[in-house]
């Protein structure tokens, strides 16, 4: 089974989701690094919104691979996460063949043509795409925990084996191996059995400096001064008792709106005017108005802040 070109070391890969526009760090390389160099897929959990489905992102970006991705929620069954029948054409193949005149020959194309339970009939969902794919892919299973523990087993042998089941038509073998990350916004216990078959990474939110690193390579033009002082105040919002507690994404987001609107400083005005990038709950909002907006009333930036640059 051929596979993409294999990374040689861990700063490697680092380099290279790096290019790719993320940052990852040593945990998040070196599990890339061995996903690609063990063929084994990767479980990536965390809080909503820490950079988990980007990782897959920028491996698709950073390889050079196809991204396929497959989100899933309550109720996803294998008929929308492997293949379904296409029954119209089945039944429409059906009848002309019972419209004809004389019966085709046993082992005619015309009776070949006649198997309604062969490839001609099938839709491709997510997971036999993968699967079959001519060329190697990345494949994102966005929000495992989601699903429920049937579907988890439904994706055993593909994590296992990298191989899929069609009672109709055989086993399907992976063409090349893929490159999988699940995701997991620990909603909920997941099996044994997938843990298992997977590497594991833990990521969580990145602390002030981090999520400063990130900012500035999404926003370079946005003074340093103002990006930390965002930063730091996005690290208060956290801290509260939140609905929804603001992603990286979004300090990104609130990051450009800043520029846009040509801020030089984060004041309580400016904040309580933008603070809904960040804030997304009605009952969150009162609540950041009144712990962290207060705040920044009261505080008096630091002389020469607005300036601030790293030497």
């Amino acid at each position: 089974m051929p596979d993409a070109e294999q990374p040689r070391s861990v700063a490697e890969v680092r380099e290279g989701l790096g290019e790719a526009g993320y940052l990852a760090d040593e945990s998040s390389a070196l599990v890339s690094f061995l996903a690609q160099r063990l063929g084994k897929p990767v479980l990536v959990e965390g809080p909503a919104g820490v950079g988990k489905t980007e990782l897959a992102k920028a491996l698709s970006r950073h390889t050079g691979r196809p991204l396929i991705r497959l989100q899933c929620y309550e109720g996803l069954d294998e008929a929308k996460a492997l293949y379904e029948w296409n029954y119209r054409k089945q039944l429409l193949r059906i009848q002309a063949e019972a419209g004809g005149e004389a019966e085709p020959p046993e082992g005619s194309w015309e009776a070949t043509r006649g198997d309604i339970f062969s490839e001609e009939f099938l839709f491709t969902r997510p997971l036999l795409e993968a699967i079959s794919a001519e060329m190697p892919v990345v494949l994102l299973i966005d929000e495992i925990d989601k699903t429920d523990q049937e579907f988890e087993a439904m994706l055993l042998e593909v994590l296992s084996d990298f191989q899929i089941s069609i009672p109709e038509l055989g086993v399907i073998e992976a063409r090349t191996r893929p490159l999988v990350l699940l995701t997991s916004n620990n909603s909920r216990e997941l099996t044994e059995a997938l843990k298992r078959r997977c590497l594991y990474l833990w990521l969580d939110y990145p602390s002030v400096e981090r999520e400063l690193e990130i900012v500035r390579l999404h926003t370079p033009e946005l003074d340093e001064g103002l990006a930390r002082r965002m930063v730091e105040v996005v690290h208060m919002v956290r801290q509260l008792d939140l609905k929804k507690p603001p992603s990286i994404a979004e300090s990104i987001d609130w990051a450009r709106t800043l520029l846009l609107v040509g801020a030089e400083d984060l004041d309580r005005e400016t904040f309580e005017q933008s603070m809904s990038i960040i804030v997304k709950h009605r009952s969150d909002i009162d609540l950041v108005a009144e712990r962290v907006a207060v705040k920044l009333g009261d505080a008096t930036p630091p002389a020469g802040a607005a300036g601030q640059t790293q030497a």
